[in-house]
């Protein structure tokens, strides 16, 4: 008894299509997951923070006041992208 022969051949142009496609898909997903999982880091651990701007006085010599620290913090979180309101009614 013969098995069925199947003849899978695909041209060249499909092929490279195929390929350049799935790389393109795969580098977009990518993209998308580095870029959630980045801000979910983010949010977990700011990039600054009162007690590193009160260590970064200290370690000049000087004892910030409160109006210091919270000035420097504003004009952090000003600089910092606002987010959509959509985002902040989840939590």
């Amino acid at each position: 008894m013969m098995l069925p022969i199947f003849d899978f051949s695909i041209n060249e142009g499909a092929l490279a299509a195929i390929i350049i496609g799935s790389v393109l898909a795969s580098a977009v997903a990518t993209f998308f997951i580095t870029r959630w999982y980045f801000n979910k880091q983010l949010e977990k651990n700011p990039p600054i923070n009162e007690a590193m701007i009160r260590a970064m006085y200290r370690q000049m010599g000087r004892n910030p006041s409160e109006a210091q620290v919270r000035a420097i913090m504003n004009s952090v979180s000003s600089a910092a992208p606002k987010k959509d309101k959509k985002n902040k009614a989840k939590k």
